[in-house]
């Protein structure tokens, strides 16, 4: 027989049927071991009482199967299989049989089934399939079908009608005697939805799909709109610092137009005057600015190449006469470093408003953000102007306080 092993450890049955239980093996390590099978059942406070053959004309053993030829109400209780060290345990509850129906309640499997969908009942039994003589289906304990053999099988369309208990009866022969076994389905037969989702169900679903989306959509909105805001409060609340380990002296290298002609006055008093009065005064950043903190005399262009290897970024205040003799290195040792070495970072500023670029190098456009913030007198005096956000945060991120008699509430620059 190739019938499967019980390896549940809670079983119910009815009385008055076959019943068996089979050990479930790890392994076949023990095939030669089958002598040495025991079978025992609990006796409450008297311990464990061997099971065989001779224990009642009802039980018959086969190796790993203890049988029963019917099972009463007094086999209920705990059974145990040993064979070496390989053990079992099944606890059995045996209910009593009703008076009033061809099934017990108690026994029962339930299905639901949508009308017009495949409604099947199969009733086959792989254990006893040789002894079975045959086969009856009920409906509502009244006979519906049987067969001559082990099987039976009706299927259609589930309709409305089709609903109730639906019991597979085996007759069985054994030794003479004959016996029932009895296996019971309760088939509800269900309307059909057109989306298989409950109407409510599924307007309330798609309203907290669309709110979740709207949801998703806004904050998405707002982190791009305010996503500098966002990374400058974040390094805010963290107390972030990026200049602690990496050996650099200033925090940017400014590169500007040199000397204060009218032409160039306005360009060069933000160069030198505003930028460092905001960055380092107010946010604490250490500027290189070449005219002030480099000691005359010395080779300029070596000096200007070690400066900028020393900073952290390269500050470029753009206008339509930025790119001369006296830049142009800065300028090309600026994007060599970025580009080439990867050591620092370009921050352009438009000073001045300009059509295009062009007189800047092709390499600019290599830049991983070759972003330009625009100054406007206008609009950028205050410190918490969106000028100035973006300039802090293409700055390093550093751990800083205002500096002293600094106002945190951003106060308005003074025109330059």
């Amino acid at each position: 027989l190739e019938e499967t092993c019980i390896s549940r450890s809670n079983i119910n049955a009815v009385e008055g049927e076959p019943f068996y239980l089979k050990h479930c093996s790890s392994s076949l390590a023990h095939e030669n071991e089958k002598t040495f099978i025991r079978w025992y059942k609990s006796t409450g406070s008297h311990g464990h009482a061997e099971l065989s053959p001779s224990s009642s004309p009802r039980i018959a053993m086969h190796d790993y199967i203890l049988e029963f030829w019917p099972l009463e109400l007094e086999d209920q209780g705990s059974y145990f299989f040993q064979m070496g060290n390989d053990t079992q345990e099944w606890t059995l509850t045996v209910t009593r049989r009703s008076k009033h129906s061809c099934f017990n309640e108690k026994q029962v499997t339930s299905k639901h089934v949508e009308v017009k969908k495949a409604f099947r009942i199969s009733c086959e039994n792989g254990y006893y399939q040789k002894l079975i003589k045959k086969t009856s289906l009920y409906k509502n304990c009244e006979n519906v079908t049987e067969s001559n053999s082990n099987n039976l099988l009706i299927q259609k369309k589930a309709e409305f009608k089709d609903q109730g208990f639906y019991s597979c009866v085996f007759s069985l022969q054994r030794n003479g005697k004959f016996y029932n076994i009895t296996k019971t389905y309760n088939i509800t037969i269900v309307e059909a939805s057109k989306d298989d989702i409950p109407g409510h169900i599924f307007t309330g679903g798609m309203i907290v799909a669309i709110l979740i989306s709207v949801v998703v959509v806004c904050l998405v909105i707002m982190g791009i709109t305010y996503r500098v805001d966002l990374a400058l409060f974040y390094r805010h609340l963290m107390r972030r610092d990026e200049t602690l380990t990496d050996g650099k002296t200033y925090d940017a290298f400014v590169s500007y137009l040199k000397g204060g002609s009218s032409e160039t006055g306005d360009e060069y008093t933000f160069a030198v005057e505003t930028l460092p009065r905001v960055l380092e005064k107010h946010f604490g950043y250490k500027l290189c600015i070449f005219e002030r903190d480099v000691v005359p005399g010395g080779a300029v262009v070596d000096e200007i190449h070690s400066l900028i290897e020393q900073s952290r970024r390269l500050i470029i205040v753009l206008s339509k006469s930025y790119v001369s003799n006296e830049v142009r290195y800065e300028l090309e040792s600026g994007l060599h470093e970025a580009l080439v070495e990867r050591k620092i970072k370009i921050i352009l500023i438009e000073f001045t408003p300009a059509s295009d670029f062009t007189f800047l190098p092709q390499s600019v456009k290599l830049l991983k953000s070759h972003r330009v913030l625009k100054w406007k007198a206008d609009e950028s005096l205050s410190y918490n102007s969106r000028f100035w956000k973006n300039l802090l945060y293409l700055m390093p991120a550093k751990a800083t306080k205002p500096g002293k008699g600094e106002a945190e509430a951003y106060p308005v620059l003074s025109a330059c």
